[in-house]
């Protein structure tokens, strides 16, 4: 190892981060996970939100058939696509059935009503 790289001290964090001042998307990030009571209020005001009497199993059948639809949506698209953007297209749908089957095969510890 180099030594003049050992003896090299790392730039104080005020200096390193100085660029990251002014910027809101890392004050929202640094807020939310840094200051539980300013994301709990932001969380309040949230444009979307889940409604709380849904139960678990019904969340999770939802959330399957919105994976379906992503599918879909995405099988489509790189149906229509050719070369890089293509395969890019195929692979978010493998990602998103390998989550579907993940939620299916959690859905099957759920016992029958």
């Amino acid at each position: 190892m180099d030594t003049a790289a050992k003896d090299t001290p790392n730039p104080p964090l005020d200096k390193a981060f100085s660029s990251l001042q002014d910027c809101p998307a890392a004050q929202r990030a640094l807020d939310y996970y840094l200051k539980p009571g300013v994301s709990s209020a932001q969380a309040e005001h949230r444009f979307f939100d889940v409604n709380h009497q849904v139960s678990a199993e019904e969340a999770l059948v939802h959330a399957c058939d919105l994976l379906r639809c992503a599918a879909a949506t995405a099988q489509e698209s790189a149906n229509h696509l050719q070369g890089s953007s293509r395969d890019l297209a195929f692979s978010v749908v493998h990602m998103i059935d390998l989550v579907k089957v993940m939620l299916d095969r959690s859905l099957d510890g759920y016992p029958t009503r």
